[in-house]
């Protein structure tokens, strides 16, 4: 009788998520719902000279009263998970062009996209006759999976772009060192340096070039990108870069030691990983290899004992 039940709800269920999602097309072509905002219809118009509040990946692609109602949905989400500046900074460091209302509108889809998912192999296990209390909990469990491993994501490629930079800050040091012992000026140093490399630190000097062209100061473009990335190797070398150019000291020398402090942090690290790959190598030593070999010295003596042959 509760199989019956089951089977009957699942039908249910299926017949009404499709009668909504009918619902939803076809209010999704009324105008009021179907029509552009006036921010995205702009858009395209003033996209090289100014970012559009509003107009996001995330939400540009949904009519403008869903996508204003799922952001706003994503504001309260983030207020109440909380840790806004946190994800502020690991966007930042993982180099993605979008705020933090717009990374959660997208944590909430992938959410509600396993919640769909869950709810869906929910359905077919009770189609199937295989229903229990526990499908109940599916949808829910592979909502919240979904949406922890999409923040996941977010933290490897912070983790992942941060030790990047922190690999290339030596020979980028070193090479604005050279330009500036050629005899060249400190912008056209980081401008040289941004037109030949081709890695992640680099990208960063060359929207430094880019700000001071448009009228920043050098120092406080520097210092912008510092407490951007908020990568403490980076951090200490922009202090001391512009700390020498307000004083007027000799940029080649402070930019000669603070690589060697760069590789120097960068031997420490590896030392440390070092250390720790150390101790995990430990465990499959004591839990796999020790006891084979404690069974394998054991068991001939325990079974001759047994046979009486000893």
């Amino acid at each position: 009788m509760i199989a019956v039940d089951t089977t009957r709800i699942a039908i249910a269920v299926v017949l009404g998520g499709g009668f909504g999602l009918g619902v939803v097309l076809l209010l999704s072509l009324a105008p009021r719902w179907g029509a552009h905002s006036l921010s995205r219809r702009i858009a395209p118009y003033l996209r090289d000279v100014a970012d559009v509040p509003g107009f996001g990946p995330a939400v540009a692609a949904m009519p403008s009263t869903a996508g204003a109602g799922l952001r706003a949905v994503a504001d309260r989400a983030g207020r109440l998970l909380g840790g806004g500046e946190s994800l502020e900074r690991r966007l930042n460091q993982a180099g993605w062009t979008v705020d933090a209302a717009t990374f959660r509108a997208r944590q909430l889809g992938w959410g509600i996209g396993g919640l769909g998912a869950g709810a869906v192999a929910a359905v077919a296990l009770a189609l199937l006759g295989r229903s229990s209390g526990a499908l109940v909990l599916l949808a829910p469990i592979a909502a919240v999976t979904c949406a922890l491993l999409f923040d996941a994501h977010l933290s490897r490629a912070s983790r992942a772009r941060v030790a990047q930079i922190e690999e290339e800050l030596p020979t980028v040091l070193e090479f604005l060192a050279l330009c500036l012992s050629a005899g060249e000026g400190i912008l056209d140093s980081l401008r040289r340096v941004g037109e030949v490399g081709a890695g992640e630190l680099t990208g960063e000097l060359r929207g430094v070039v880019l700000a001071v062209s448009t009228g920043s100061s050098l120092s406080g473009a520097l210092s912008r990108l510092a407490a951007r990335l908020e990568v403490p190797a980076l951090s200490r070398a922009v202090d001391q870069v512009v700390a020498a150019i307000d004083r007027g000291a000799p940029l080649a020398d402070v930019l000669h030691a603070q690589a060697l402090d760069a590789r120097e942090d960068a031997k420490r690290s590896l030392i440390e990983q070092a250390g720790r790959k150390e101790i995990w190598m430990l465990f499959p030593l004591v839990f796999l290899i020790l006891p084979l070999s404690i069974l394998f010295a054991v068991f001939p003596g325990v079974f001759m004992l047994r046979l009486g042959i000893v």
